[in-house]
């Protein structure tokens, strides 16, 4: 009952998931994915076992096709199973159990699997990938994943309705301050159009919870760093660095004010909100 897309970035430095369904908080129990390992859904009458047992053998060494015959030929209910996994090198596999329920199946290719079941109908799988392949490579894994979501819910989705959304990327030292993996890990458990309202978090994620590109970054002198203390302590801040941490911008301004982000700086020229 549900959609996805597994994929690894064309640079094969992030994986992820991204996800859609008429059922709650579908984020809790479909995706899962490691840095410099891989990535998996599995959904239908999902088994959430394959999630660490999937991600175990990809970190053995098995390919992503050899990781899912591991775990079809180990459980009896394959049949009502859904999965997609990728590898690290951007290998992919899919299975439809010929119990899901109708419309039913999916595709793969080079570093994507895309599969849905209980959909409105084949379109809605063949609209994820034409999204997909006709991205940008060079983008940000999140937005061609969330891309791919929007088109298969453009062309129908789960037959069912909407509910619930999910995205989740990995890559090495992506996370908050650096210090773990987790690019994205975004939830939408339970609304009436789940998609939009990832695509605004994803906004806000990409604002303050992803680190500034040397291209963002704008060198901080001493003429912009009064101004900057002066707007802060305007404001009823000690300095500007507790402005910064008041309202979580940290990622995007350097901790000893070298630089700061021109989003940053637009929001407090009163260009930006």
């Amino acid at each position: 009952m549900t959609f996805s897309i597994v994929a690894r970035s064309a640079d094969g430095e992030s994986w992820g998931v991204a996800v859609a369904s008429k059922f709650l908080a579908v984020g809790a129990a479909v995706p899962a994915a490691v840095a410099g390992v891989g990535a998996i859904a599995t959904q239908a009458d999902a088994n959430v076992a394959y999630k660490g047992i999937a991600l175990s053998l990809l970190d053995e060494g098995a390919t992503a096709p050899v990781a899912l015959q591991r775990l079809l030929e180990e459980d009896t209910e394959r049949q009502h199973r859904q999965v997609g996994i990728v590898d690290i090198d951007g290998g992919a596999a899919s299975h439809t159990g010929q119990e899901c329920i109708d419309w039913a199946g999916g595709v793969t290719g080079e570093g994507y699997a895309i599969q849905g079941n209980c959909l409105a109908g084949a379109a809605v799988v063949d609209a994820m990938e034409e999204a997909w392949l006709g991205s940008d490579p060079d983008a940000p894994l999140a937005d061609r994943m969330l891309a791919a979501l929007a088109a298969g819910d453009a062309a129908g989705g789960d037959k069912r309705g909407r509910q619930s959304a999910a995205l989740l990327v990995v890559k090495e030292a992506a996370g908050y301050g650096g210090l773990d993996d987790v690019a994205v890990d975004l939830r939408v458990d339970d609304h009436p159009t789940p998609i939009d309202e990832l695509a605004r978090l994803l906004d806000l994620n990409d604002l303050y919870l992803t680190a500034s590109t040397e291209e963002e970054r704008v060198p901080v002198d001493d003429e912009l760093r009064a101004e900057l203390e002066a707007f802060a302590t305007a404001a009823g801040h000690r300095d500007f660095r507790d402005w910064v941490g008041t309202e979580n911008y940290e990622m995007r301004v350097a901790p000893d004010l070298a630089w700061i982000d021109e989003r940053i700086l637009a929001i407090v020229r009163g260009a930006g909100g």
